[in-house]
């Protein structure tokens, strides 16, 4: 018996149209002939005989109005019984291709192909992996490091990057402003800075991801970290070079031999998201501070730039 194809959601929701002669149906008394119909009312007619608002009696030659609750609930059980029919359907597709899907995925070619994105369990494997690869790396190495790091974390970042830069490597690191106020990180990032790398701060929330040479990339596959996927599929990685170029040409450039103060630097924070066209409100969220704090800073900064209004503020101040 073949199956009863299920119920699309856009034909039993009326629209305005159809609506508006359904009530005018009601307003006649629940009934209507179809020669009463205006020309330009006659596809709202039949949309409301279709959806089942609207039933045809021969005899009278006329259009009865049918309760919209019995009508949503026919609907609604149709639905559901479509729902439950493409659920057993989707359950069974899986035994039905099982064959298939063996024999596929015995294939040596689909076998490399599962090779290509790998995953590593336990935060000490996952450092391990990185270390070796690290080794092996002489071109390029892209980071980004959202929020702040572990002190230990740090050293052993330390120790490697360095090792990486001082043999030729280009190294681009992205981190969040939190790590301004972070000194073991700001002293990571000026003596890696020192040997030639580059390392930015944006504002903006990101996703932690190591990219080498542009042939493997690793990201997180557990909340807390304690998993990693290691990424070789070469679309995957372009897509994944793409964002991360993408994210460093919004960055901000730190001078970390010289950090500024805490007041610079949420004043520089202020006046970038205000040149992005943010509200006061829509700062003192983005930065955590509240309203009153933000009205605060741009007071003071209105008066040192001499600025009117908030985006002239951000503009003046946009490459400080």
């Amino acid at each position: 018996m073949a199956a009863n194809p299920p119920t699309r959601l856009e034909t039993v929701i009326p629209d305005e149209a159809a609506r508006a002669l359904y009530l005018a149906v009601l307003v006649e008394g629940g009934r209507i002939t179809r020669d009463a119909v205006a020309e330009a009312d006659r596809s709202a007619l039949e949309q409301l005989h279709t959806v089942g608002l609207l039933i045809f009696n021969p005899e009278e030659r006329a259009y009865l109005a049918v309760s919209p609750r019995e009508v949503s609930a026919r609907i609604s059980a149709d639905l559901r019984g479509a729902a439950t029919r493409m659920l057993q359907r989707s359950e069974e597709l899986q035994d039905e291709l099982g064959a298939l899907t063996r024999a596929y995925e015995t294939t040596s070619w689909a076998v490399e192909s599962q090779q290509q994105t790998s995953y590593v369990e336990g935060r000490d494997r996952i450092r391990h992996r990185i270390s070796r690869l690290l080794s092996e790396s002489k071109r390029e190495l892209l980071t980004v490091q959202p929020g702040p790091r572990l002190v230990a974390t740090i050293v052993v970042a330390t120790q490697q990057d360095l090792a990486f830069v001082q043999r030729g490597g280009r190294m681009r690191t992205l981190y969040q402003p939190v790590v301004l106020d972070q000194p073991e990180t700001v002293a990571y990032a000026a003596a890696v800075t020192a040997h030639g790398a580059e390392v930015r701060v944006l504002d903006e929330p990101m996703e932690r991801m190591i990219i080498i040479d542009r042939s493997v990339a690793v990201i997180s596959a557990a909340e807390d970290h304690s998993r990693a996927a290691f990424v070789e599929e070469p679309a995957a990685l372009a897509y994944l070079v793409r964002a991360f170029e993408r994210d460093w040409t919004r960055a901000e450039t730190v001078r970390w031999g010289e950090p500024p103060d805490p007041q610079q630097r949420i004043h520089a924070r202020i006046a970038r998201l205000l040149a992005q066209g943010l509200t006061q409100r829509a700062v003192a969220s983005r930065l955590g501070l509240s309203e009153r704090t933000v009205a605060g800073h741009i007071a003071r900064l209105r008066q040192i730039h001499g600025a009117e209004t908030l985006f002239q503020l951000g503009w003046v101040m946009r490459n400080e």
